[in-house]
């Protein structure tokens, strides 16, 4: 048996829909069929592209100017303005889903949390911000709950958000505190 790894390239391609209008001669009506689906409001890109895009940006950690730049190695002009509104307009999309997430790991009877330094890359400087993780995993006491974890982003170190995360009163909470090693870089 021999196996051999070959890459297929992706490729890209603009599909034009035209949607003629039609009038009714009797009544003066104007019908047009419905516009094609797009997960995002004044959306070109479809669902699938959004997908890798978000993929790219939060579980791949590529930054909107790395996708923009390999866009346009492929001939397809998107600018990272573009590119931000589609990952709004994405995130808020999914916004259910992690209202659902939340409220699973935050209601769990075990819950573990941890505050994370992070430099975030401003114009001409470097901040430090935070992430708040908060994770649910019985699996090592014999739980019957899926894992899961919770993540939220903070530009400062304000207790607002931290307050504003952590649960009342969960039944046992450890928290700790770690401090990423980073090293800010331009992307």
């Amino acid at each position: 048996m021999t196996e051999t790894l070959e890459e297929i390239l992706r490729r890209f391609k603009l599909i034009e829909t035209v949607r003629e209008k039609f009038t009714c001669r009797d009544c003066e009506a104007i019908s047009q069929p419905p516009a094609p689906f797009h997960p995002t409001p004044r959306g070109f890109i479809v669902a699938q592209s959004l997908a890798t895009i978000l993929f790219d940006k939060f579980g791949m950690h590529t930054p909107l100017n790395r996708q923009s730049t390999r866009f346009k190695a492929e001939a397809i002009d998107l600018p990272v303005s573009t590119l931000g509104d589609q990952v709004g307009h994405g995130t808020f999309a999914v916004m259910p889903l992690f209202h659902l997430i939340e409220r699973h790991v935050l209601a769990a009877e075990r819950l573990h949390g941890d505050d994370t330094a992070i430099r975030i890359l401003g114009k001409n400087k470097c901040t430090t911000g935070r992430i708040w993780t908060y994770v649910q995993d019985d699996r090592p006491s014999n739980g019957h709950a899926p894992p899961a974890a919770v993540y939220y982003a903070s530009s400062d170190r304000r207790g607002e958000t931290r307050r504003s995360k952590w649960p009342p009163s969960p039944a046992s909470c450890r928290p700790t505190a770690t401090m990423a090693s980073n090293r800010c870089r331009p992307a």
